[in-house]
Parts: structure tokens; sequence; C-alpha cells
């Protein structure tokens, strides 16, 4: 479906295929249609880190009781989802073995399921082995960040489970994710590899998939901000889009400078620009450390948009 290019006006959810953009999570719906009246207008995923070395939050909730009541406190404040992550994927971190990443996601994953049966649960990770563990626990999405690249069997999992697939654009190995690459045309090549990424899911039965842009991975500052805004150019891919920039690195070096940026715990403002930007240009689920002051602003954005 052909998309205005940098829309700023509201886009209808009627144009959207019901088929592509109402996920189907494990038999709950989930309406990624953008333009949206209602509410925010997207789906807030908050970011749950049970790492010891994740660049916001490591180490923060590494205990189920701290999680819980993480995740108590961000569905309070708005979030749809809850993205369960056992490693992380910053600069420099290395690749964790399934059966410690299990360790830490299986037990919040459960502790999650009985505290919260209505929430619905992301687990990010790339590994089939801890996707298949964290499906049988009670999550509902997988969330790539290798868009497929590192195991094809993911999409199997998630076939067989009937689960959301997010497919996340990113190059290299597990590890070396955030290395810097070579693009004469990022918006395009990101198109193109995710375009390879949803025809592999699909061929493996998955039904529901939504497409990352991977900001911030492998990416300069100038890229991720034409991203930004051209996010519309990437939904003639027919797929909701997640926006993934809370406090990151291009956050703070636009804030700050390249060299001297803009601490971690001062980027929220800026991280909410950025995301007001993305929906507009009709991103329809937003993943963010900061649930209650993204759901705050975006729903702001959606009443002033439909006014």
């Amino acid at each position: 479906m052909p998309i205005p290019a940098h829309s700023t006006a509201p886009f209808a959810p009627n144009a959207f295929p019901a088929d592509r953009f109402m996920l189907n999570c494990r038999g709950r719906s989930l309406d990624c249609r953008p333009g949206r009246e209602d509410g925010p207008g997207v789906q807030v995923m908050g970011i749950l880190n049970v790492t010891p070395d994740s660049f916001s939050d490591g180490g923060e909730f590494l205990a189920v009781e701290d999680a819980v009541s993480r995740a108590a406190e961000m569905l309070s404040e708005g979030a749809s989802i809850i993205d369960v992550g056992g490693e992380s994927t910053r600069p420099g971190a290395e690749p964790v073995p399934p059966e410690d990443e299990m360790d830490r996601v299986l037990p919040v994953v459960e502790a999650l399921t009985d505290e919260f049966p209505d929430a619905l649960l992301s687990i990010d990770t790339y590994k089939p082995e801890v996707a298949r563990a964290a499906l049988d626990a009670g999550a509902h999405i997988l969330n790539d960040v290798t868009g497929l690249r590192h195991d094809p069997a993911m999409a199997e999992v998630a076939a067989a489970a009937d689960a959301p697939l997010i497919l996340m654009h990113s190059k290299g190995a597990p590890g070396d994710l955030t290395a810097p690459r070579e693009y004469a045309d990022v918006t395009a090549e990101v198109r193109d590899a995710l375009a390879q990424s949803i025809e592999a899911a699909e061929a493996a039965g998955v039904d529901s998939i939504v497409i990352d842009p991977g900001f911030g991975f492998g990416k300069s500052h100038a890229e991720n901000r034409r991203l930004i805004n051209e996010i519309d150019e990437l939904l003639t891919l027919d797929r909701p889009l997640l926006m993934g920039v809370s406090r990151k690195s291009t956050i703070g070096a636009t804030l700050g400078s390249p060299d001297n940026p803009a601490p971690v715990e001062d980027r929220l403002f800026g991280s909410l620009g950025a995301t007001a930007v993305g929906v507009i240009r009709g991103a329809s689920i937003v993943r963010t450390h900061d649930v209650a002051a993204t759901t705050e602003m975006l729903t702001v954005l959606n009443s002033t948009l439909h006014a």
C-alpha cells in the first residue's frame, strides 16, 4: 500500500490491512494500525532488562521481585506490552549462553504471567531455545534483534506458537551489532533487508510480523535521524513498525555532541521528541524505558493530531 512520503497528518486506521496490522498474540488481538484515535494512539512497550550490563538499567531488575515491581509500575503507566530481555545489546556486550539467558528470563516471565495474566509479554532474544522456553512459560511475542539472520529457526518457533515476530534490522553477529556499517542509502537498504526478513518469516508460516528499523544498531547519528524521519517509507512493507530510540546514543549526541553526549539519565526529552516524529510518520509500537512520560506525550500528540 503506498504511503505518502513524510506525512504529517494522522493516518486512517482503515487504510491498513487488518490481517497484517491487527496482531494475533497467541489468541489475543493487538491493534497496531497507525492513526488510532484512542488513548496514546500507539502501543507502548515497556523495557524490562533482567541483565547486569544493559546501557541504561543494567543490574536494576535482576531479582524477580524487582522485575515484577517494575513491570507493575510500567503497566500502571500505560504499557500494553512488557519486553523482557536477558542479554544486553549495548556496545561491547558479550553474547550470553542460552542456559544463562533462560536462567535470567524464565523466572521473570513465569512470575509476570502469574501476577499479570492480562499483560502481553514479549521476549527479546535471537535464540530459538530461549524463545521456545519463554513461550512455554507464558510469553506472547518474540523480538529478534537479528531479523532471523542469526538463526532462521526463530521463525519456526513463532509459527508453531502462533506468536507475533518482531524483525529488527541489524548487521553483523551478536556482540557486534552496534559496530559502524556503511550505507549508500540507509532507508532503502534497511527496507530491502527487512523485506527479506519478512519473506523468510512468511515462508516459515509466521502470520503476525512487526518490523523494527534498528535505530542505533550500526547506523550513524545522521542515519538514525534520517530513518526516524522516513519511517513512512518503511510502511510500504505493509507491516506494523516498532521504534526504539529510548535514551540511545544518537539522542545523547544530538543533545550534546558526539564527543560529549548528554548522559543517559538526561535523554528523556530528546527521546520523546524523536518518538513524536516517528509516530507522526507512522510508527505504531514504541519501545521505551520511560513509560509514563512517553504515554503522556503520546496521548497529547494523538488528541492534537485528531482535533
